[in-house]
């Protein structure tokens, strides 16, 4: 098991050894309290830090995969953004940041899509940074654009002032952002060394 864990994830790894650890040299009750308080805060620092991936459109289907695992059409006016967790206070910032420095290293871009297919909740403080996001491209005369919003956020989004604001839109799926936005002068890219994921 220990071997199986450290290949897997080293966090988990040192999680599980120092929960085994102090089972062993002091009582049950402190391992599985450290066990415990080590598991919320991997969570945490996991979360705080959530994978996004720039995607683009894999020829001939609908469906969107990371430009560098897959051969997939873009556009250089379009960047578009996925999220692959929920959006809340100890990670909000991260995802302004990775905007920010996407918008930075892509001088074309006139539209930036935030793909949510993956977010289940966006609470009020990264509302607050969507909202700043907002603003920013806005200065910068670039769209705001989201896709895929699930129907419980819309809710909520729709109770806020955050859809009236938006210098976007919002599209149902992914690809009708792309039919929408994309100016058709696609490129190709692709990374021949790893083809699987998303």
């Amino acid at each position: 098991m220990f071997k199986r864990t450290w290949h897997y994830s080293y966090h988990d790894f040192t999680a599980l050894i120092i929960t085994f650890s102090l089972t062993l040299l002091v009582n049950v009750q402190s391992g599985i309290t450290a066990g415990v308080l080590l598991s919320i805060g991997l969570h945490l620092y996991r979360s705080s830090r959530p994978h996004t991936a720039i995607v683009g459109l894999v020829p001939g289907t609908e469906h969107f995969r990371n430009i560098d695992r897959h051969e997939v059409d873009i556009c250089p006016d379009v960047v578009t953004l996925r999220i692959d967790e929920s959006l809340y206070f100890a990670n909000a910032r991260f995802l302004e940041q990775r905007i920010l420095e996407i918008i930075a290293e892509n001088k074309t871009t006139k539209h930036l899509v935030l793909m949510c297919s993956a977010v289940n909740d966006i609470d009020g403080s990264a509302l607050e940074i969507l909202e700043t996001v907002n603003q920013q491209l806005k200065h910068l005369e670039i769209g705001f654009h989201l896709s895929e919003v699930k129907g419980p956020i819309m809710d909520k989004l729709k109770k806020s002032h955050f859809i009236d604001e938006l210098y976007g839109q919002i599209f149902l799926t992914q690809f009708k952002a792309y039919e929408k936005l994309s100016c058709y002068k696609t490129e190709s890219k692709t990374n021949s060394e790893s083809k699987y994921g998303n």
